[in-house]
């Protein structure tokens, strides 16, 4: 009965499979493969907290096998437990399993960890293990993109698509990595798609209308692009709540922790390397500009800063950035809540020494950052508003991270832009500069150098000149601009905005009127 239920479970028959495992435990109340059955089902559906619940009860109940770790861990990455997953996962890696399904999961964790060479290495015994699964053909074809192996990657997505021709997450990880030609383009493939796209689903709508605006970037059709992003951007807000009134009042509530907080000018830079701004600003670019150096290592984006405070806070809700909690970082115990940081990270990802966090959402906790640990350093992108706008506005972000839902709406994104702007003005006013500076992408690009040679003065660091040859890093990138930057600095980016009028006038009048942009740029 139960090995009719993983397979119907395999086919997401979730009703039935359920019936079956309810039936076994009827006939044995202590079945802990049954209550394994029944988490991943109810992990399937995304209540984690209920399947761990579940998976806890398999457990005593004597089921200790691989992929009850590795799913356990899976439910963990998903609450923001970082630290716990990474031990579970462990355990489920000494099993040393063989099995496709396990394997995958292993590799998901481990990717979600920031940990990606090892998360490739398991999803290519998946692969191996399970040939015929697209799922984990398009998952080790991610893992590659990260990597820096594109070639590799259009490899997996193609298998993927060949045992799966209508799996649209492949086509359209296929098509972000490969420069659409006149010559040689998936536009026909990408038109059908959406036309026989389910109507009731509004991610799959806003990755397709992502995936054709992209191409028709590629084509030179920028005017078709903005209204392919307008066409899938609506369809997916009008199935959401909206968020406006929550980040105004987190940007509110990061001033004023700003100056409520007693920042100390640094005594020496020797901990943490905070790179915060807004996404698409130039974050990534500044990460592998200073991970090039010797003493320094990338962690990626990581959200632990935000939940050790959320968890010190004890604030309700299962959000780790809202008012509420930047409000209660003034009375917390900030040192306690650093200590609990570097640990977890240092744990979790295995560093020593010097490491950059560059998640941008940190620019809210800035103040907290500076105040629970004396030796981090904070490094704040700038990039051009209107370019600013237009790059967010142009991304698709992961649409179960409801941080970025002004993204869907231009207006929306211009409000949020000017808002981020007087927020770091404000910083730049009241916190120490030597442990909190401001770089503009825009001089970045121009004076790389010298602002190569700030920035790691800013860090306490030695000039090193592998830090200008960046783009050879082999090191991964978990971020948008995987491609970008494995290439040296290019200028093509700079004032890429004036391109898309008139589509994207709304959002300069807003901007215009912030004081963001000189009306002369606008003529």
């Amino acid at each position: 009965m139960l090995k009719s239920a993983r397979l119907l479970l395999a086919r997401k028959s979730y009703r039935e499979a359920h019936a079956q495992c309810i039936e076994a435990l009827k006939t044995d109340p202590a079945n802990g493969e049954a209550f394994f059955l029944l988490g991943v089902l109810t992990s399937d559906h995304r209540n984690f907290a209920k399947a761990l619940e579940l998976f806890e009860r398999a457990r005593q109940a004597g089921y200790d096998r691989a992929d009850l770790y590795a799913e356990t861990a899976r439910c963990l990455i998903e609450l923001g437990r970082r630290d716990e997953a990474v031990s579970v996962i462990s355990a489920a890696i000494a099993q040393n399993p063989n099995d496709g399904q396990t394997l995958d999961t292993i590799g998901v964790v481990l990717s979600h960890a920031g940990r990606h060479e090892e998360a490739v290495a398991f999803y290519k015994r998946a692969a191996t293990a399970a040939p015929g699964n697209p799922e984990i053909q398009y998952n080790l074809g991610a893992a590659l993109q990260f990597m820096g192996e594109f070639d590799d990657a259009r490899h997996a997505f193609d298998k993927a698509l060949q045992m799966t021709p209508d799996m649209t997450r492949a086509r359209i990880a296929r098509v972000s990595i490969t420069r659409q030609t006149p010559e040689q383009n998936e536009l026909d493939e990408l038109q059908a798609a959406w036309n026989a796209r389910n109507v009731s689903n509004p991610d799959e709508a806003l990755q397709l209308a992502h995936a054709l605006a992209k191409t028709s970037e590629d084509l030179e059709d920028p005017a078709q692009a903005m209204k392919w992003l307008a066409i899938g951007k609506a369809e997916k807000a009008a199935q959401i709540p909206d968020r406006s009134d929550a980040d105004t009042k987190c940007f509110a509530a990061a001033e004023a922790l700003a100056s409520a907080l007693r920042i100390e000018t640094g005594t020496g830079a020797n901990g943490a390397i905070f790179v915060t701004g807004l996404p698409r600003s130039g974050t990534t670019l500044v990460d592998r500009i200073l991970s090039s150096h010797s003493a320094v290592t990338s962690g990626g984006e990581l959200s632990d800063f935000s939940v050790a405070l959320k968890r010190a806070a004890r604030t309700p809700g299962q959000l780790v950035l809202d008012p509420e909690t930047l409000l209660a970082a003034q009375s917390v115990d900030l040192a306690s809540v650093g200590n609990t940081y570097l640990r977890v990270v240092w744990d979790t990802l295995g560093l020593t020494g010097r490491f950059i966090d560059k998640m941008p959402l940190n620019t809210f906790f800035v103040p907290a950052i500076l105040a629970a640990l004396p030796g981090a350093r904070v490094i704040c992108l700038r990039r051009h508003p209107a370019d600013s706008m237009l790059s967010i506005y142009r991304q698709l972000f992961a649409t179960s991270f409801s941080y970025y839902r002004y993204s869907y709406d231009l207006e929306a994104t211009a409000n949020y832009v000017a808002a981020f702007n007087q927020l770091i003005q404000q910083y730049e006013a009241i916190l120490p500069p030597d442990r909190f500076t401001i770089v503009d992408y825009e001089t970045l690009v121009d004076q790389t150098e010298a602002e190569t040679r700030r920035m790691l003065a800013h860090c306490g660091l030695p000039f090193e000149t592998a830090c200008l040859s960046f783009h050879e890093s082999k090191a991964p990138v978990a971020t948008a601009s995987a491609t970008q930057v494995r290439r040296p600095i290019y200028r093509t980016s700079l004032g890429r905005w004036k391109s898309y009028r008139p589509a994207i006038d709304p959002g300069l009048d807003i901007l215009s009127r912030n004081g963001l942009i000189d009306p002369s740029e606008l003529f």
